[in-house]
């Protein structure tokens, strides 16, 4: 079995964080709950800290479930600092609420499940893996315990479980005509003599729950309505943490699925068409911001899912990949800081933000722009490589519809920044009410991370390639 405890040793972290944020919750009076807060953020950080020793760690472990490279080491580093970020986000709207605990929890919960989904190198544990990613954002969509919460709850957790039925049986029909194995060392050697209906039933088994994970087109309806109807914080996770362990797990299980059994490079590219198209013109007429930026992760989903199309088809790929999850975290995370910062219902209600709060208005400029991709931002370097992956790949026609759609995008993203930009006549409205340090440091960092990332990429995507060689 190749068991080696240390090799999970971050996973191990999360998981310990995650009781001991628990327990010390539970034994706090209300207004000391700032503690477990402290807790969760110091066992994201030793998530981080755990890792760097393991970067060149290759191989798997647990009897071939779980992989030790380049692809979990960056998931293990990305995701933790993400939701590091959306506890930033988090920190001064919920301080004080008697469920504060209750979210830090359920949020390393979330993370670990990200985390195991993306190492996950056996269909059984991505089916573990699935299910604990998937239960605490549920509790996350309806943590505020309101009538828009709960019903985010419900929409997310109904969906959830029917794409989980897909995914479990997708998995035991892969299986099955693989001979017995799960694991995906020998899945692609059982795969290859297996009937090709039965490859494809399964593989869109898998796939549903999968595409679910990612908000992706058809498992995309849950998006809007779960990021309106949560908290802020919550649509901020909802929207970042678990698609980049699906995508990372999407990549991991297409890239030893032979082609020549079933096409499915066609299907997932006709799916990226489709979710970013849809996503970016379903955006056109939204109104309010959170749905806006709920179509707007359908669209980048779309854009990513370009990456899992030539899995194993083109060496640019899984790095391509790396590098767009990576801008795409931090960029998505500050526009949702800056929206946490000035909460409004309606876009026209930001009308005057630069006058009002220029430093939030240039985050939001910063931010907003990176998602179309715009340089010299992260998303732009990532976009660019990922085109660049599908090209070589023999996709062009798709880099053409993902180059129309950028452009398309454009549109509703002005429609938040115009209004922010106007500068309304008479003197700048004075600041009002207590700032919220934290949260101002949240949309700082991340609007400097997604404006700097472009720069950082070019040192870093040579070293990327260098180490998936390995």
């Amino acid at each position: 079995m190749n068991e080696h405890p240390l090799a999970l040793l971050p996973e191990l972290v999360l998981l310990a964080g995650a009781v001991t944020t628990l327990l010390t919750g539970a034994f706090l009076p209300r207004g000391r709950q700032w503690i477990a807060r402290l807790v969760a953020a110091g066992a994201l950080l030793a998530t981080v800290l755990v890792t760097l020793p393991t970067l060149d760690d290759r191989g798997t472990v647990y009897g071939h479930s779980y992989a030790l490279d380049a692809a979990t080491a960056t998931a293990r580093l990305l995701i933790p600092v993400a939701a590091l970020l959306v506890v930033g986000i988090a920190a001064g709207r919920i301080a004080g609420n008697r469920r504060e605990t209750e979210f830090y929890v359920l949020t390393l919960l979330g993370t670990l499940g990200a985390v195991l989904l993306a190492g996950a190198s056996d269909l059984l544990l991505l089916a573990v893996a699935y299910l604990l990613s998937s239960v605490p954002l549920s509790g996350l969509a309806g943590w505020g315990r309101d009538r828009r919460g709960a019903e985010a709850a419900l929409k997310l957790y109904l969906v959830g479980a029917l794409a989980g039925v897909g995914l479990l049986a997708g998995a035991a029909v892969l299986t099955a005509v693989a001979g017995g194995r799960s694991d995906y060392d020998r899945l692609a050697a059982g795969l290859a003599g297996a009937p090709p209906a039965a490859v494809a039933v399964g593989l869109v088994g898998v796939l549903a729950g999968l595409l679910f994970k990612i908000g992706a087109v058809p498992g995309h309806f849950w998006v809007p309505d779960a990021v309106q109807g949560a908290s802020i914080p919550a649509g901020a996770l909802l929207t970042t943490v678990p698609k980049l362990g699906g995508l990372l797990a999407a990549y991991r299980l297409f890239a030893v699925v032979p082609a020549e059994v079933v096409d499915w490079p066609l299907l997932v590219a006709v799916l990226a068409a489709v979710t970013m198209t849809l996503g970016n013109f379903a955006a056109f007429g939204q109104s309010d911001p959170r749905r806006l930026l709920a179509y707007s992760t359908i669209a980048q989903v779309g854009y990513l899912l370009m990456a899992v199309a030539v899995a194993g088809r083109a060496e640019r790929a899984l790095p391509a990949l790396l590098v767009y999850l990576a801008g795409y975290a931090v960029t998505n995370l500050g526009a949702f800081a800056v929206l946490a910062a000035a909460p409004h219902e309606r876009l026209d209600d930001y009308r005057g933000l630069a006058r009002r709060r220029p430093g939030l208005a240039a985050a939001l400029v910063i931010c907003l722009l990176g998602l179309v991709g715009t340089p010299p931002t992260a998303v732009f370097a990532g976009k660019l490589t990922v085109f660049v992956a599908a090209w070589d790949g023999g996709l062009a026609w798709l880099v053409v519809i993902a180059a129309v759609n950028t452009v398309a995008s454009l549109f509703y993203y002005l429609r938040w920044l115009v209004p922010a930009l106007t500068l309304p006549p008479g003197p700048p409205g004075l600041p009002t009410g207590e700032r919220d340090r934290t949260l101002a440091a949240t949309v700082g960092v991340t609007a400097a991370m997604a404006l700097a990332g472009a720069a950082a990429t070019g040192p870093l995507y040579p070293l990327l390639e260098r180490t998936l060689q390995r």
